[in-house]
């Protein structure tokens, strides 16, 4: 073979018995090992205090901060401890159904699709200074409810976001439409329009990074939105949404719904009077998201769904290179990535030098409190 195919803790070899028995080897080793990580690291970890309170747990519909119509909430845990950080507000069909009549009435009737574009980049340019003043705030509410770590999160993916909104802000008033040349004595042209309420649902693993990737170019272009969070990390969503509010996004624009996909998510796939959906997430729940859509109003569909991404290495390789940089494709973001590099293919003539230094990598791989210096990987999101 020309290569061979190695994950994190799991090899496909050729089918001889010399070579799996090779692989079962290596697999038990690497067990031993991370089974020998993960019991030192929950020995000497103390979890430090978050350094930011949980302010706001309702939804938002229309402008304001309410309770589910049923009243219910659900608890979103530390994945550190286990414990309750907050019990946010369980949205039903009940609540989408309010939350997309808020943006439907806003996007008819409200100021936001007739403003002028420049006027809208006013505002989202507003959100990303005040997202950035908040930097900190949002950056210990992403690591304290998904597990990721507190340098990550305030040094790359919040700056990440300001960085986003600041680019769909400029892009507001240069979508141009076309005239197009006709035979005959008539004057033909494209003119972009807003589709008008963009459903929107998000994941756990980039809450508020995914978040900017799905509102920013619907709310550029003078769509609303109503967003439905994932039910392990709403709490960030709802933060930066006041924000949003106070840098002068009208009542309705935005609208965001904490609760379940079963519940919440498939109220939204469902609705008719949303014109467009986006989704990331699995590939099962994304066809679900597919079929509500056929079923109910043939609305316009974008999934980015989960993959196994390779990661290739020749025999011309610098190894050492290889190995940092395929660590980091594989364990960035507790490995919680859709294109985490997650099959590594070696050409056998390094394969025995490249596996060596890459389990001597793995095993230097800080683990531990995410909210401290130094810290490499934090929890994953769930017991899961």
């Amino acid at each position: 073979m020309a290569s061979r195919i190695l994950s994190t803790l799991h090899y496909v070899c050729s089918s001889s018995a010399s070579a799996t028995k090779r692989c079962l080897g290596l697999y038990s080793h690497w067990q031993r090992s991370i089974s020998g990580i993960a019991a030192s690291v929950v020995a000497d970890v103390e979890p430090s205090i978050a350094p930011v309170q949980i302010d706001q747990s309702q939804l938002l519909i229309d402008g304001k901060f309410v309770d589910a119509a049923s009243g219910k909430t659900f608890p979103t845990f530390d994945p550190r401890t286990g414990d309750v950080i907050a019990n946010v507000a369980e949205g039903d069909a009940e609540d989408v159904n309010r939350a997309v009549h808020a943006a439907r009435k806003a996007f008819d009737e409200g100021p936001w699709p007739k403003m002028t574009a420049y006027e809208r980049s006013r505002i989202i340019l507003r959100f990303a200074d005040l997202l950035e003043k908040h930097n900190d705030e949002v950056a210990a509410i992403e690591t304290w409810d998904s597990g990721k770590t507190y340098e990550q999160a305030a040094n790359v993916e919040i700056p990440m976001v300001v960085r986003l909104f600041r680019y769909y802000a400029g892009w507001a008033d240069k979508i141009h439409g076309l005239t197009v040349p006709a035979d005959g004595p008539y004057h033909v042209q494209t003119l972009h329009e807003p589709i008008g309420v963009a459903g929107q649902i998000v994941p756990w693993n980039f809450p508020l990074l995914i978040f900017s990737w799905k509102v920013a170019p619907a709310l550029a272009c003078g769509n609303t939105v109503v967003m439905k969070t994932a039910e392990q990390t709403p709490l960030s969503a709802l933060y930066v949404s006041k924000l949003f509010l106070e840098a002068g996004l009208p009542p309705g624009v935005l609208n965001v719904i904490s609760g379940f996909g079963p519940t919440a998510g498939a109220a939204l796939c469902s609705h008719m009077d949303v014109d467009k959906l986006a989704f990331t997430g699995s590939t099962s729940t994304g066809k679900r998201v597919l079929e509500l859509s056929a079923h109910s109003n043939l609305k316009p569909v974008t999934l980015e769904l989960g993959g196994k991404s390779p990661f290739i290495v020749c025999k011309d390789a610098d190894v050492d290179a290889a190995v940092e940089a395929s660590h980091f494709a594989l364990f960035f973001n507790q490995g919680q990535c859709c294109c985490a590099g997650s099959r590594t293919f070696v050409h056998e003539s390094i394969y025995g030098e490249f596996v060596e230094k890459a389990k001597a990598r793995a095993l230097k791989r800080v683990v531990g409190d995410p909210f401290k210096n130094g810290v490499e990987q934090g929890p994953q999101i769930n017991a899961k």
